[in-house]
C-alpha cells in the first residue's frame, strides 16, 4: 500500500509535536527532568523530520545533513530522559556524539554521496541511542522504584528496527512522485508508534515514582529518617501476625530518651533535634535490615526484632543504651534513654498487648533511676 508522502510527514509532525508539548505541560506542572528531556527529544524530532522533507527543492545538504542531525539529536535527548529517570547525570558529550559525528562523516565525499552508507551510518546510531536507554533501564532495573518493562520492551524493539533497517534498507525516503517506499513507510510508522508508547510509559512511571515517594514522605518521620507511628503499626502487624502462625519469636524495644524536656528548656529545640535524629540513626543502625524501627511519639521510639528470643532484645537494648550514652552531649549528664523489652509471645503476638507490656516495663525502668534496660515481668497471680 502506497501512502501519500504529504500524509505521512504531516501525520509524523503533528504526532510528534503533540506530544512534545504534552510532556512539556506534564515537566512544568511537576518539574520532573525526565519529562524535560523527552519533551526536548520530541520537539526536536518535529523539527528534524520537518527539515528531513525538503526534499527534490535543489536544497538537499538542509535535509541530509541539517535535518539528520537533529534527529539523531531528538533519539539522544529520549535516552538521556531514560538516564535521568534511571537516576544518572546527563552527559553533554554523548548526547552530542552523534549529530556531531554525522556532521562530520557528511564532509567526507564519498559519505555524502552513497545512498546505503547514510541510511545505515544513521540507523545504526538511532539503534545505538535507543540500545543506550534499554539499558539506563536495565542495569538500574533492581533499584528503580517501577516496573521498566515496557519502557523496556519498546526501546529494544525500536533498536532492533533501525539495526533492521540498516541492513535491509538502501532506497531513497522519499520517492520522486511523491510516494513513500515501502520501507520509509515502516519507518514513520515504527516511529509514531514508538513516540506514543515511550511518552505513555514514560509518563506513568515518573507519574507512579512520585507516588511511591509521597506515599513513603508519608510513612517516614522527617527529622530521623525512619518509620512513624503509621507505617510501623501496618507493618508490624503483618509481621506479628506472621510470626504467630510460624510459631516463631518476637521482641519489642520501647525507648523514651530521659530528661529530654529539660535538653530543650536548655539548650533550644535545635539540640533536642539533633538528639532525635542522634538516636533515630543508632537506633536504625544497630538493628538488623528485617527489624522494624520507628518513632512513634515526641521522644518515644520502638523496634520491632522478628525471630530474636529475650536475650537478643536484651543485648540490643543494652548496645543502643551504652552507644547512645557514649554521644558527646550525652555524655555531660544532660539526656540518657531508658528502655522497655516486651516478648510477642507473652503477648499472644497481639500488637497492642505488646506495647502496653513494654510500656509497662518501660515504666520499671525509670523508676529504677533511668538510663537502663527492664524486661517485661508478669505479674503472679494470687490464689
Amino acid at each position: 500500500m502506497q501512502l501519500n508522502l504529504a500524509t505521512l510527514v504531516m501525520l509524523d509532525i503533528y504526532i510528534l509535536t503533540l506530544v512534545g508539548v504534552l510532556m512539556l505541560h506534564a515537566w512544568s506542572r511537576g518539574r520532573d527532568t525526565t519529562l524535560g528531556y523527552l519533551s526536548g527529544g520530541l520537539l526536536v524530532g518535529a523539527l528534524g523530520t520537518l527539515i528531513g522533507s525538503l526534499r527534490e527543492m535543489n536544497i538537499d545538504w538542509l535535509p541530509i545533513v541539517f535535518g539528520n542531525v537533529l534527529i539523531l539529536l531528538s533519539a539522544a535527548l529520549a535516552w538521556t530522559s531514560l538516564r535521568v529517570f534511571a537516576g544518572r547525570r546527563p552527559s553533554l558529550m554523548a548526547i552530542l556524539a552523534g549529530p556531531a559525528l554525522w556532521a562530520l562523516l557528511c564532509i567526507v565525499p564519498a559519505f555524502y554521496a552513497s545512498l546505503p552508507a547514510r541510511i545505515a551510518v544513521g540507523s545504526l546510531l538511532m539503534a545505538i541511542y535507543a540500545g543506550l536507554g534499554a539499558w539506563e533501564l536495565w542495569r538500574r532495573r533492581r533499584v528503580l522504584e517501577v516496573d521498566v518493562r515496557p519502557a523496556l520492551l519498546l526501546a529494544s524493539i525500536h533498536m532492533s528496527f533501525y539495526v533492521l533497517r540498516a541492513f535491509f534498507d538502501s532506497n531513497l525516503p522519499f520517492a520522486s512522485n511523491g510516494q513513500s517506499t515501502p520501507f520509509f513507510t515502516l519507518v514513520v510508522l515504527e516511529t509514531l508508534l514508538y513516540v506514543i508508547g515511550l511518552a505513555f510509559v514514560t509518563l506513568a512511571m515518573v507519574k507512579e515514582r512520585a507516588e511511591l515517594r509521597y506515599k513513603s514522605a508519608a510513612l517516614r518521620d522527617p527529622l530521623t529518617g525512619i518509620g512513624n507511628r503509621r507505617a510501623f503499626v501496618d507493618a508490624a502487624e503483618l509481621q506479628l501476625a506472621e510470626c504467630a502462625r510460624r510459631h516463631l519469636p518476637a521482641v519489642l524495644l520501647l525507648c523514651d530518651l530521659d530528661h529530654f524536656k529539660r535538653l530543650n528548656d536548655n539548650f533550644g529545640h535545635a539540640a533536642g533535634d539533633q538528639a532525635l535524629a542522634e538516636f533515630g540513626r543508632i537506633l536504625a543502625g544497630r538493628s538488623r535490615q528485617q527489624d522494624l524501627c520507628a518513632r512513634i511519639g515526641g521522644e518515644e521510639f520502638v523496634c520491632l526484632l522478628t525471630e530474636a528470643d529475650a536475650q537478643a532484645g536484651l543485648a540490643l537494648a543494652e548496645r543502643i543504651r551504652r552507644e547512645f550514652a557514649e554521644l558527646p552531649f550525652v555524655a555531660e549528664g544532660q539526656l540518657s534513654v531508658s528502655i522497655g523489652v516486651a516478648l510477642a509471645q507473652g503477648a499472644g503476638h497481639e500488637l497492642t498487648r505488646l506495647l502496653s507490656q513494654a510500656d509497662q516495663a518501660l515504666y520499671a525502668a525509670k523508676a529504677a533511676g533511668r538510663n537502663r534496660v527492664e524486661l517485661y515481668r508478669a505479674e503472679p497471680r494470687l490464689g
